[in-house]
């Protein structure tokens, strides 16, 4: 009597073996590789969104990098600054005019008072911006920024003084005659010279230059580097009290956390309370915070990215389209070798994950094509004014857009796979 075959009852069906991940990887690489042609013009179309994504981040980044450091060149990057009116150009005609009528002039007495009321929570400085023109022989500048400014105000910001120092507290209060020049004014009216003890006038009197800034560039179309810093009597003395101060303040620490919102507190109080201010009035000056001074470029920047979400949404969505087209006619010529290896039984989540696998590669490999090509587009151009750099973050995000869209394009051709009729796939030529 015969005995039963080991393998089971007869006309079982065989055991469908289980795909591994590394399996379906060799098979997606291996389609993609038959047909090499057809896998880079749809790698390319991947690498292209990926290049729109990483290079519209790179941009957005350098832009508030540029933001920031430009409101720190200006104003100081923890510094807030208290005015009759800050910012000016943020106003409508009406509410400009309305504060012009109500806000007093600022004074040296309010700075006095503010400093003697710190409780050492906030260090004060003041400043008074005159355009005017300077000269060393026959040499002449016009246009230059002159700053009348306390002596106290390296400690408020980086005046980046690269030779040289700034004016001290004695020659302040002695209305000393003692510049310190930006860079421009330095090639301007010294060329080929060191400026440090040579004479600059200014107003007709004779101011010696005591230090000299390092280059610093433009703010908002404004140059940094023809500013010449005086001690602010001496700017009286020379052209009469200003009508209006600019007081510029900072934290003692602004590490400490919560250090500058306290000190713009305490500038606050005590400018009410110079002012005779009753609670619940409204504030008759006012406080540019830092955050407030580079409010505008970081609020374009917001802008301009608001409109870069749409447009490399669409760079994404036509290179899904492009993958999927280029999975949808490999899967249609692999129709035959799909039916023969779903007879000897390869599942249908084998032949989904082998389909999945081939638009995964090719949309990696794309991403990362793209990618490499923003970093060598970054260190091409250098960033023209902007400090570009391809972050980690930026790699990341971009390569994982480029996975899901590689997903998501290989998804319909390979649901259309798993639905191959096997007999139908067997007689196909």
């Amino acid at each position: 009597m015969a005995r039963p075959a080991a393998s089971g009852p007869a006309g079982s069906r065989p055991r469908k073996r289980r795909l591994s991940l590394g399996e379906a990887l060799r098979q997606g690489a291996a389609a993609a590789r038959s047909h090499p042609l057809r896998a880079l013009l749809a790698g390319v179309a991947i690498a292209a969104a990926v290049a729109t994504i990483a290079t519209v981040k790179v941009v957005l980044d350098g832009v508030e990098r540029s933001a920031r450091a430009d409101a720190a060149r200006a104003f100081g990057s923890d510094t807030f600054v208290l005015a009759k009116i800050a910012a000016p150009g943020q106003l409508s005609r009406q509410e400009l005019e309305r504060r012009l009528q109500r806000n007093p002039d600022i004074r040296r007495a309010d700075l006095r008072f503010l400093e003697r009321n710190a409780e050492g929570r906030a260090l004060y400085g003041a400043t008074v911006n005159l355009r005017v023109q300077v000269s060393a022989g026959a040499r002449r500048y016009d246009g230059a920024s002159l700053v009348g400014a306390t002596a106290e105000l390296p400690r408020i910001r980086d005046l980046a003084i690269e030779q040289g120092r700034f004016f001290s507290r004695q020659e302040e209060e002695q209305a000393r005659q003692v510049a310190v020049i930006g860079a421009l004014i330095a090639d301007e009216v010294f060329p080929a010279v060191d400026p440090l003890g040579r004479t600059l006038r200014v107003a007709g009197r004779g101011f010696e230059v005591i230090g000299m800034q390092e280059r610093q560039g433009t703010v908002a179309g404004s140059s940094l580097d023809r500013n010449v810093w005086i001690p602010l009597p001496a700017l009286e003395r020379a052209f009469g009290a200003p009508e209006t101060i600019q007081i510029l303040a900072r934290a003692p620490d602004p590490a400490v956390p919560g250090s500058t919102e306290l000190a713009e507190s305490q500038a606050r109080i005590s400018m009410r309370a110079r002012h005779q201010l009753g609670p619940g009035e409204e504030d008759d000056f006012d406080i540019l915070a830092p955050d407030a001074a580079r409010g505008f470029v970081l609020g374009l920047t917001q802008r301009v990215g608001a409109a870069a979400g749409p447009i490399s949404a669409m760079a994404l969505l036509a290179a899904v389209l492009v993958v999927t087209n280029t999975i949808l006619v490999s899967v249609t010529q692999r129709t035959r070798e799909i039916g023969v290896r779903r007879a000897v039984g390869a599942s249908r989540r084998q032949i989904l994950a082998e389909v999945l696998a081939e638009s995964l590669i090719i949309a990696l490999l794309g991403g990362l094509a793209g990618v490499l090509a923003v970093r060598l587009l970054v260190a091409a151009v250098g960033g023209g004014g902007l400090e570009l750099e391809l972050r980690g973050a930026t790699v990341a995000t971009s390569l994982v857009a480029a996975c899901a869209s590689g997903l998501l394009a290989g998804l319909f051709p390979a649901r259309r796979a798993t639905r191959i009729d096997i007999v139908d796939a067997l007689r196909s030529e």
